[in-house]
């Protein structure tokens, strides 16, 4: 199975790299990483100064995590004088060099990490929403070097498309959608008090919670905006989900927050299961995800769920959770009724079935995670 992928000229064994982050801070970590067999490594963001971290700062629960960090806590003086240069040596895999944050930064960081790096991601998180300081920043990185340039979009952006065609137009090449949400906040009821954060207690959200939010943001830039390569992050946790982000428009992958769930070897097995899941879904390559066109036929009568009661175990989640009151369970008689004068062909019912007995309404199989 062909596993490999270009983005903006970078060529990738697989399309699988670490988002920017912990698992990612210096050259220990990257080099442990790599041997987990991604195709690529990005960096944790680098900027002019080491950042105060609050710590406790990364929380996870089942579907996602929460973190308070910021940038690396390393000052820009040992990134470029002792990680880079030793992954530069010992790095079999291309490395983007993740940096931010104004276009004051770039001036000064670009000169000095261009030498290590195969391409750059932006961190566009602390800058605001303005477009034109958006396209500043791109332009300022282009003047300073001639490799890739991706910037990294928060979801708070509300003009996607814009703020695609802007780093497009002022010199960038990709797009890597999304950052992590926020701000959101957790709480401890019992303590009466904001379990951890920066001075205001707020902290950003990612992991498989934001993983629609994600697919519909690669979907939407990498169909409206041409001349621009999307890197897909946010909520990836299996090869399914890989295909799923290159189905999108993505051209690559980045994840973090799954490997901070599952543990770190998580990205060895999302790129050894990778064939498995083309050839389940019958690609022949990477390549051949990508280049396939997505279909999409909107329909206004409903179609009613058919039960398979050999495989029902009558468990009656379906009627439990049916909004529209149109599916009951008889569990001694062994049967389910669907009312179809009340059934309005929602598919919340096969969706949630746990066994997979429910057919007729949504146009896939399986309970969704």
């Amino acid at each position: 199975m062909d596993l490999r992928t270009s983005v903006a000229g970078i060529e990738l064994k697989n399309p699988v790299m670490p988002a920017s982050g912990p698992l990612v801070g210096d050259d220990e970590k990257i080099l442990y990483i790599e041997r987990l067999g991604v195709g690529g490594i990005v960096t944790k963001t680098i900027s002019t100064k080491a950042a105060e971290v609050p710590r406790p700062c990364i929380g996870g629960g089942t579907s996602y995590v929460m973190n308070a960090e910021l940038w690396s806590e390393l000052p820009p003086e040992k990134w470029i004088n002792e990680i880079l240069p030793r992954l530069k040596r010992e790095l079999k895999v291309p490395m983007i060099v993740s940096v931010g944050y104004t276009k004051e930064d770039m001036e000064q960081l670009i000169p000095e990490l261009d030498k290590f790096a195969d391409g750059f991601e932006v961190s566009t998180h602390y800058v605001g929403k303005d477009l034109s300081v958006i396209g500043e920043i791109v332009s300022t990185i282009r003047k300073n070097t001639d490799k890739p340039i991706f910037m990294k979009m928060s979801p708070h952006i509300p003009d996607r498309i814009g703020f695609a065609k802007v780093a497009r137009d002022n010199g960038a090449n990709g797009v890597v959608a999304i950052n992590s949400l926020g701000p959101t906040l957790k709480i401890d009821p019992k303590g009466r008090q904001i379990v951890f954060g920066g001075k205001d207690g707020y902290v950003w959200v990612s992991g498989p919670y934001i993983k629609p939010l994600a697919l519909a943001v690669v979907y939407e830039v990498s169909h409206a905006v041409e001349g621009i390569d999307v890197i897909g992050v946010g909520g990836i946790a299996t090869a399914d989900d890989v295909v799923e982000f290159l189905l999108a428009g993505a051209k690559a992958v980045q994840l973090l927050s799954s490997a901070l769930i599952q543990g770190k070897d998580i990205y060895k097995r999302i790129v050894d299961s990778l064939p498995r899941a083309l050839e389940k879904y019958g690609f022949r390559s990477v390549q051949e995800v990508i280049e396939t066109e997505l279909e999409w036929n909107v329909k206004y009568e409903p179609d009613h769920p058919k039960v398979d009661l050999d495989k029902c175990t009558f468990c009656k989640v379906c009627e439990w959770v049916c909004p529209y009151w149109a599916i009951w369970v008889d569990k001694e008689a062994k049967t389910v009724t669907v009312d179809e004068d009340k059934c309005f062909g929602c598919g919340l019912c096969q969706t949630r079935c746990p066994v997979n007995a429910i057919s007729g309404v949504m146009p896939v199989e399986g309970k969704w995670r």
